[in-house]
């Protein structure tokens, strides 16, 4: 049966976003796949560092790059497509996509065709300071007719902070639960009636059994999404 699935190449970014999505493949696809089953997985990962610098300096080409290094690392590999589970990175992803060797899913894209499948209408986004004051998501939710909301200035401040010097070192504190917490009620008073969690670390702290609206996983979403896709038949 494996032989027959598509290989997935992940372009890793934060160690705990790539580790949780890997997991997440080979966990959830013997539900579908049979017992023990899941794709061959190839993962490349530059420095986070790397990354961290070009963000910080908004150099776009430079994060394209790298993520384009990943992606003939891994069509080496054998890699059939690629995924990336940091959210943050894809403000690169037309780049990416025009150069390519391989095809890739979109992490927003997948996130905001399961909010519009569910039927939600306003989505509250959060995320690294970078990813949500970016159009990662923005473009592709009113691509789909809905609405968003972002936090405010002040809470993305924090909640990047916490991102960064906590969650992608495996770090969870209570206390940062609680201002995640704070902030989701204040976008349902907004109006939203869900909320994407735009950082493949969150779902680490933040799910459906401690959020007062809907979870939008992005890297659970986008695991099942590649293990559909490498279990189609058809070509990529």
């Amino acid at each position: 049966m494996g032989n027959s699935l598509k290989h997935i190449g992940i372009v890793g970014c934060s160690a705990e976003g790539a580790a949780l999505c890997y997991k997440t493949i080979c966990t959830e696809s013997p539900k579908t796949l049979g017992q023990h089953v899941h794709p061959e997985i190839s993962m490349h990962t530059h420095s986070l560092a790397d990354y961290v610098d070009c963000l910080n300096s908004n150099d776009i080409t430079g994060i394209g790059e790298l993520m384009l290094s990943s992606a003939q690392n891994l069509k080496n590999q054998g890699a059939d497509f690629l995924i990336c589970p940091d959210n943050t990175i894809h403000q690169a992803f037309k780049y990416v996509e025009e150069r390519s060797p391989l095809p890739w899913l979109h992490i927003a894209q997948v996130v905001v065709e399961s909010a519009k499948h569910q039927d939600f209408r306003k989505l509250g986004i959060l995320g690294t300071k970078w990813l949500v004051e970016s159009n990662v998501y923005p473009e592709k939710i009113a691509a789909k007719g809905l609405a968003w909301e972002r936090p405010s200035n002040e809470e993305i401040d924090e909640i990047g902070r916490i991102i960064m010097a906590q969650l992608v070192y495996g770090i969870f504190k209570t206390e940062s639960v609680t201002y995640f917490q704070k902030v989701i009620r204040r976008l349902k008073d907004k109006g939203c009636d869900a909320i994407i969690l735009g950082c493949t670390e969150i779902p680490l702290i933040i799910d459906d059994s401690n959020s007062v609206l809907p979870t939008l996983d992005s890297n659970r979403l986008l695991a099942e999404a590649a293990i559909r896709l490498a279990s189609e038949h058809t070509s990529v």
